[in-house]
């Protein structure tokens, strides 16, 4: 009890009550709150599918919009970010030593991963394709697999998608009413990465003239729109691959780029054509046996590109080849040039079927040799280089009445230049090394910034046969049983030092390497007819001795020094007749002699490199 102020009160235990509410209210509160909160739960929900059906909207718009305006150039660009993504990825975690087998099983994952890209967006991603090929023989096996099966090939676009490329460039269509020709065929007759070609009829002048049969090569209307895409594309791809591989090659970028261009250029490619039939008239030992079909300017634009209609036998048709060389008459249901399913009497581009019957004269080593004389003289002595060779940009022919074959080139899209230092120290080179001349050997590896641990390298990649110095041979090179990541490091570093100085090396080298695989390619195909190392050495050797620069004094002495290397060189023909001796001891069983010099070059690459070369590496 306690007293204050008169008054008193007393204290017990004093608890907090909360007022009670009633059961009813507790379960109508419940209600309430269940029922907010699902409604909460529905309108999130609500206005996450909104925003999923704009997403889906915004995107359907876009793919649409991208596909119709822009050839789904960002869709290409995403595939190959994401490709670029995945593998780098890939490496990064698989890319460790002791997991020999999984190294193994990665190659092949990536290499598979590029091809597939490079296929599926199609266009010019094939050309970049074709220039990551030419150095594939310094990847694992599984890449020179892969890429060696990278046809430069396409579906035909229909006519309806090639008329309006008449229209653009010379406001007027193909045939009909105001047409450019007589005649065209809306079926392409042949098809490629970047443009497709069309056989047609030029219109006459007058009642007397001939009919004149012609090529209309057209450009597919997707390539202009998807280049720029494609090419940073290919920045990408490039800089993924110095990345991974660690080994110097995003410095090939703009050079290669810029070839890539020209050869969206017809116009370009009419003046290559024009150029080189103007070189080849003016070489007598290549006159008449090598062609270059006429281009009809009034019908060429940067788009569209008419030329002379050629028949013949492509050097890829080996059916047709074997025929050519045997003598016999058509009975294929497709001819040489692969443009219908009817046999033509010049077939083979002799006027009648009596002279189809005869084997031509000279037979396979008739066509190499003016072959490999043609892309010698184009590197020694002209400077301007047709770089893609392939078997398809090859026709063979009749002349007649002398039944002894001519070439047809075609495809003039991708050259190269070489200026005056640059063909004069591959020249050097090619016969210094075929003579031993160490000095110049040396003093060009330098000025090409490789590293002078790198001579045998070099020197087999320019012959395209085992070469080894004497310096260089007690190199004991890779073991074979070290473990594949510790054979990956070492061969990357062999590789790193070869290139040790990237702003000195020749780019065009890129190019001038996979026209020499190209052309060894086409030799081994038909058999190694030819000793093909003798013939490029002889006209490199040759262009040194009547180069136009040279005094009289300095002619008189290249030329004394050209005699003394034929007499030299003499060993390359024993060391080619040797092989052909054997191989006819053996009853025509064993390869020949290309097939000899590849078996070794991959022996060599192997213990020495560690780089394992594929069955296909020299074939461009």
């Amino acid at each position: 009890m306690f007293a204050r102020g008169g008054l008193s009160w007393s204290c017990t235990r004093l608890v907090r009550r909360e007022p009670r509410c009633p059961a009813s209210l507790v379960h109508r509160d419940f209600r309430g709150a269940f029922s907010t909160e699902s409604s909460s739960k529905a309108s999130r929900g609500a206005v996450w599918s909104r925003r999923v059906g704009y997403l889906a909207s915004a995107g359907a718009f876009l793919y649409v919009l991208d596909r119709q305006f822009n050839a789904s150039a960002a869709q290409r660009n995403i595939r190959t970010l994401y490709t670029g993504a995945l593998i780098a990825a890939d490496y990064k975690i698989s890319f460790k030593p002791g997991r020999g087998d999984d190294i193994m099983a990665l190659h092949e994952r990536v290499a598979d991963r590029l091809f597939n890209l490079l296929v599926d967006n199609g266009g010019l991603y094939i050309k970049i394709g074709q220039a990551l090929a030419a150095n594939t023989a310094l990847l694992p096996a599984a890449f020179q697999t892969r890429f060696s099966k990278l046809f430069d090939d396409a579906p035909q676009v229909p006519f309806s998608e090639i008329f309006p490329v008449f229209l653009a460039e010379f406001g007027r269509p193909p045939v009909g009413d105001n047409g450019l020709f007589e005649e065209f065929d809306e079926n392409a007759v042949a098809s490629a990465s970047i443009a497709q070609v069309h056989r047609a009829k030029l219109k006459k002048r007058s009642d007397d003239e001939p009919d004149q049969w012609v090529a209309v090569k057209v450009q597919k209307p997707a390539v202009s729109k998807q280049v720029d895409w494609d090419l940073g594309a290919y920045r990408i791809v490039m800089w993924i691959y110095e990345q991974i591989f660690d080994m110097p090659v995003y410095f090939l970028v703009d050079f290669v780029s810029s070839h890539l261009r020209l050869e969206l250029d017809f116009i370009n490619e009419a003046e290559n054509a024009n150029r080189t039939a103007a070189l080849i008239a003016s070489e007598p030992q290549l006159s008449g046996k090598v062609y270059v079909p006429k281009v009809f300017p009034e019908y060429t634009t940067k788009k569209i590109m008419t030329s002379e209609y050629i028949e013949g036998v492509k050097l890829s048709d080996r059916q047709s080849i074997t025929r050519l060389l045997n003598g016999s008459s058509p009975h294929s249901s497709s001819n040489g040039s692969g443009i219908d399913g009817a046999p033509r009497i010049n077939w083979d581009g002799a006027e009648s079927p009596s002279h189809s019957s005869r084997p031509i004269n000279g037979g396979a080593r008739a066509i190499m040799e003016i072959l490999v004389s043609l892309f010698s003289v184009q590197i020694f002595q002209w400077g301007f280089v047709h770089c893609d060779p392939h078997p398809g940009n090859i026709i063979i022919r009749r002349r007649v009445p002398s039944n002894k074959p001519q070439l047809v080139l075609i495809d003039h899209g991708l050259y190269v230049t070489m200026p005056e230092d640059l063909r004069r120290d591959y020249a050097m080179l090619w016969k210094g090394l075929l003579s031993g001349d160490m000095a110049d050997i040396r003093r060009i590896a330098e000025e090409w910034g490789i590293a002078k641990g790198s001579l045998d390298l070099l020197a087999s990649g320019v012959l395209l046969k085992p070469w080894r110095s004497k310096d260089q041979r007690r190199d004991v090179g890779i073991s074979k049983d070290i473990d594949p990541y510790e054979k990956s490091v070492k061969m990357k570093e062999k590789l790193r030092q070869f290139l040790s100085d990237t702003e000195k090396f020749p780019k065009a080298l890129v190019f001038l390497g996979r026209n020499m695989r190209m052309v060894q390619g086409n030799n081994q195909a038909l058999g190694s007819p030819v000793n093909r190392v003798k013939i490029i050495g002889h006209w490199a050797s040759r262009s040194l001795a009547k180069a136009p620069y040279l005094s009289l004094s300095q002619r008189v002495v290249e030329g004394w020094r050209h005699i003394t290397y034929v007499i030299v060189i003499f060993a390359t023909d024993v060391a080619f007749w040797f092989s052909k001796v054997r191989r006819w001891a053996r009853g025509g069983s064993g390869g020949s002699y290309e097939d000899e010099l590849e078996q070794e070059m991959r022996r060599i690459s192997k213990e020495h490199f560690g780089v394992e070369l594929g069955e296909n590496a020299f074939l461009g």
